[in-house]
């Protein structure tokens, strides 16, 4: 192992430092759609043909492409002709639009709304709030009525969190074994991504996604295909109107949207609603119990304080959670991917 002496400590500090020039490299060459023009060509293309493809400079997009090479999300290969650029199999599988494990959507929510956000990550620290209302001109007090502030953002939010689930959704689900559940709810479910994979996982259950009538009106038409039967909707506000009785609930990236009161609110109702023996699966990346990591579950609860009321939280913090709305047998599981699986029951 070696030692604090043999650290660069400078030259950590100066890759932290360009960190968020790596993302957006990625995201705008997404944005400009050359991982998609790459892939319909069939063959590579010079820094000139792509850029009178796109629309841009020609001196851009050769410095676009040759960062792209740089981060191993393109190949180059030098002929007598010139540099000539082709995707390597990670941009074909995950940043083009038209791949089935596309990160795309998630990609331009990230670049076009949480970018301006953590523009007021130091006025967030400050004031312990999210900064829709800096970012965006619209009041913190209501989150998702932040996110949610036109069909063209609520359509890309719920496409993100389709591509999620569509990469981690299996792993989350397949922690425990959810096949004695025949009557599933998803609160939150959005766009349905992890709906068609429990159905996909549990042939012989049932989901119902429960979601704001705009949500599930968008889910119907973009997402679920209508000869779904096993995934039907519910439309409602958890927090304010009832909840459907199920025999297990899946809030999957609920709880950390909120703070502790809120959550013990929504479990309470959960609880009331859950049949007997039946129970609760929370999705959520799981911070280590001294908080000491993972970096990513720190980071997204970095994320939490610009955008929403809550946080990311430890294991025994969500079992207190879970306990204190009367759920038992509380059992964790970590995937060793993103997201992990917390499951109570009553």
């Amino acid at each position: 192992m070696s030692s604090t002496e043999d650290l660069d400590y400078p030259q950590i500090i100066l890759q932290y430092n360009s960190g968020f020039l790596v993302s957006k490299v990625m995201f705008t060459a997404c944005e400009l759609g050359v991982f998609d023009l790459l892939l319909e060509s069939g063959e590579p293309l010079s820094s000139d043909a792509i850029a009178a493809h796109l629309g841009t400079s020609t001196t851009g997009m050769e410095r676009l492409l040759d960062a792209c090479v740089g981060l191993k999300l393109l190949a180059v290969e030098l002929t007598q002709e010139g540099a000539l650029y082709r995707n390597t199999e990670i941009s074909n599988i995950y940043l083009t639009k038209s791949s089935p494990r596309s990160q795309y959507h998630i990609m331009m929510y990230y670049s076009n709304t949480v970018y301006l956000c953590w523009h007021y990550l130091a006025d967030a620290v400050r004031e312990g709030r999210n900064q829709y209302e800096r970012a965006f001109g619209i009041s913190s007090k209501d989150p998702f009525g932040a996110m949610y502030r036109s069909e063209e953002e609520m359509l890309k939010f719920m496409a993100g969190q389709n591509s999620v689930w569509g990469i981690c959704g299996r792993d989350v689900l397949a922690a425990f074994d959810l096949s004695p559940f025949r009557q599933i709810c998803d609160l939150g479910g959005g766009g349905g991504a992890l709906a068609r994979e429990c159905v996909s996982l549990y042939p012989n259950s049932t989901v119902t996604i429960y979601d704001l009538p705009k949500v599930v009106q968008v889910a119907k038409e973009q997402f679920i295909p209508p000869e779904e039967h096993r995934i039907t909707f519910h439309e409602g506000d958890f927090f304010n109107d009832s909840i459907p009785e199920a025999e297990l609930y899946i809030l999957s990236k609920i709880l950390h949207d909120w703070d502790d009161d809120k959550c013990r609110q929504l479990l309470a109702k959960v609880h009331k609603a859950c049949k007997p023996g039946g129970g609760v699966l929370l999705v959520e990346s799981l911070l280590n119990e001294d908080k000491s990591g993972p970096l990513e579950t720190q980071l997204y609860s970095m994320n939490m304080l610009v955008q929403t009321e809550g946080k990311e939280r430890t294991a025994a913090a969500y079992s207190e959670l879970l306990e204190a709305a009367g759920f038992r047998e509380v059992q964790v599981k970590r995937t060793g991917k993103l997201y992990d699986a917390v499951l109570g029951r009553k």
